[in-house]
């Protein structure tokens, strides 16, 4: 197990979700060394609270026994990892790298075994929440890896995550997170559509609501999504579009890699694949329902939000 006396902390990807993990890590009094970016905000946010920043993934390996990998999905890690200044270039024997992106489980296990031969462990821990809980360290994270590999960060992960699941191995961790997503995700697509097809019948999204609302259908999921469509809320869940459809084409390559028919998946991937073709790829799953809407000739644009 590790303690905040023997474990330095690296961290790569302080956006939306990463700036919030890596503020709670520092101020749990763990050392923290982050990877700069041009966003000039949260860098200087956490070097104000005794963090450094460094301006290569090297520089990050050098200093950390643990590093914390935020970012978009697996291109992006095997990037950081295995570029000329990256991760694995200067990452100590005996130290781990725990990635907390949504990343594809087949090149998870690939980093896994490649780490694993320089006797570098390797943590999938995915997220599950917004950026409002991110800051209040109340994340969810559901974790793949080894019982004495879990043992060791777990103290870390504690000090951002409310619920820490131990789902398996290696690998395990982005399986589940891909399968969250699908559920999620699927319900977004189904809102968009029932939405849209309830205005074309005459029913307001308000009507709409008023029956699912507080009924069996219910869910914390519907009702955040459903904040943009009755009251313009832009940031009630702030997750792209384009992330969406990276994550349910990471979930159609899970299912093919084991010779699984996934056509429920499938649809809801071509739902987003339609709104990101029509130049949405930035806005916000909520925000699917005005473009399924639009695309059937019915108007779902919040009045808050109308130009």
């Amino acid at each position: 197990m590790s303690s905040k006396m023997d474990e330095r902390i690296g961290f790569i990807g302080i956006g939306l979700m990463g700036h919030g993990i890596a503020k709670n890590i520092v101020e749990n009094g763990y050392p923290l060394t982050f990877l700069g970016r041009s966003k000039r905000a949260p860098a200087e946010d956490l070097v104000a609270r005794g963090a450094v920043e460094v301006s290569t993934p090297r520089d990050v390996a050098v200093r950390s026994t643990v590093v914390f990998l935020c970012v978009t999905g697996s291109r992006e890690v095997e990037a950081i990892i295995r570029g000329g200044e990256g991760l694995k270039s200067a990452m100590r024997p005996g130290s781990v790298i725990v990635d907390c992106s949504t990343s594809d489980p087949g090149s998870t296990l690939v980093l896994a075994q490649e780490l694993g031969e320089c006797d570098v462990g390797y943590v999938d821990a995915p997220l599950s929440r917004t950026p409002k809980e991110a800051w209040a360290g109340t994340l969810d994270t559901m974790v793949g890896a080894s019982d004495e590999l879990f043992a060791r960060v777990k103290p870390i992960l504690d000090t951002w995550a409310g619920r820490i699941v131990h789902v398996g191995e290696t690998g395990d961790g982005h399986r589940l997170k891909l399968l969250n997503n699908f559920i999620s995700l699927g319900y977004a697509a189904l809102y968009s559509e029932a939405l849209a097809l309830a205005k074309k019948v005459g029913i307001s999204p308000a009507c709409f609501d008023s029956v699912i609302r507080d009924g069996r259908m219910d869910c914390g999921f519907y009702q955040t999504f459903m904040r943009w469509t009755l009251e313009g809320d832009r940031d009630a869940h702030k997750f792209s579009l384009a992330n969406a459809l990276k994550d349910l084409t990471y979930l159609e390559s899970m299912a093919d890699a084991v010779g699984m028919a996934n056509p429920l998946g499938n649809a809801a991937k071509n739902a987003f694949a339609g709104a990101v073709a029509a130049g949405a790829a930035d806005q916000y799953v909520p925000m699917l329902a005005t473009h399924v809407a639009r695309v059937n000739g019915v108007d779902l644009t919040p009045p808050a939000a109308a130009p």
